[in-house]
């Protein structure tokens, strides 16, 4: 049987808490397809570490 890498998996509501944002804020990003996510049914799931690398991102100088 195949190993399943050991990788965690956020709610919208709790990526939306980790990154200070709105859920529509991230649910923009996941459609923008800047933030990947999987999707059970209804709802998405965001992998731990695609949040840990949006946050490290520089932020883009507006303007």
């Amino acid at each position: 049987m195949p190993e399943v890498p050991d990788v965690r998996f956020l709610t919208v509501a709790e990526v939306a808490e980790l990154m200070r944002v709105s859920k529509m804020t991230v649910y923009r990003l996941v459609h923008a397809g800047e933030l990947p996510a999987i999707r059970f049914g209804r709802s998405f799931r965001v992998p731990e570490t695609a949040v840990a690398e949006a946050l490290q991102r520089p932020i883009a100088d507006v303007g």
